[in-house]
């Protein structure tokens, strides 16, 4: 069964280059809009697999259809592609729920590997769902995190989290007290663990610790050459 692939992109060349590719490979159905309110609609009508969003486009960006899509779906994938490379667009990408971010110009062969990395994951979870699940609240301290709502509670006040921190918190949660790796989160969550997703790690650690500094007993730590322990004493 072909894989249904939502294409937005306002460059008609690359829309239909990239569109003709991925359908060459005879595994994706690929439906290409040239901006992100015919994305939308695209969206509202069918239901995908996967989603690549241009991030510059008239009439509705890709950030705000990445947004807008998450709303509806959580668990679709999400690539975002642009041609900046600042590193607060690729946080923004990941804050908005969205699971990889690609640079233009980038090699259509890249391109695939993400999008086969990405279904391969989503499959993958299904098939977990099918097997015993894995723990989704957690007693920190003083805190509860709740990873389904993605939620965290201290004194009657929640904290609303975004997909990736509330993924990277639920692995420091299982890893509790123990060291959680780097590479190992990395591959979890970003399924690559190169130098900019370790950056927007980084990032989503910062905000983990923020959320969580008004209990003493509860600390994110740095292991050196190592990765991460959740220390709750």
């Amino acid at each position: 069964m072909l894989k249904r692939i939502l294409l937005v992109e306002d460059d008609p060349n690359l829309g239909l280059l990239l569109q003709d590719y991925l359908q060459l490979k005879g595994k994706f159905d690929v439906v290409l809009c040239a901006d992100g309110e015919e994305g939308l609609r695209a969206f509202n009508k069918q239901n995908f697999d996967l989603c690549i969003l241009d991030v510059m486009m008239p009439k509705k960006d890709g950030f705000t259809l990445g947004k807008e899509i998450r709303k509806m779906n959580e668990n679709v994938p999400i690539i975002f592609a642009t041609a900046k490379a600042m590193m607060e667009d690729k946080a923004s990408a990941y804050d908005l729920g969205g699971d990889d971010y690609i640079t233009k110009p980038f090699r259509i062969e890249e391109l695939l590997l993400r999008i086969n990395a990405l279904l391969k994951r989503v499959s993958s979870a299904k098939e977990q769902d099918l097997k015993e699940p894995l723990p989704t609240q957690f007693q920190i301290g003083n805190y509860v995190f709740d990873y389904t709502t993605q939620l965290i509670w201290f004194n009657g006040q929640q904290q609303k989290l975004s997909t990736k921190e509330a993924e990277l918190l639920q692995l420091l949660c299982l890893k509790k007290n123990t060291v959680l790796t780097r590479e190992e989160a990395l591959l979890s969550i970003w399924h690559d663990d190169n130098y900019f997703n370790g950056r927007s790690m980084d990032v989503f650690l910062s905000k983990l610790r923020k959320y969580l500094k008004e209990d003493p007993k509860v600390e994110i730590l740095n292991v050196h050459g190592k990765g991460y322990k959740l220390l709750v004493n």
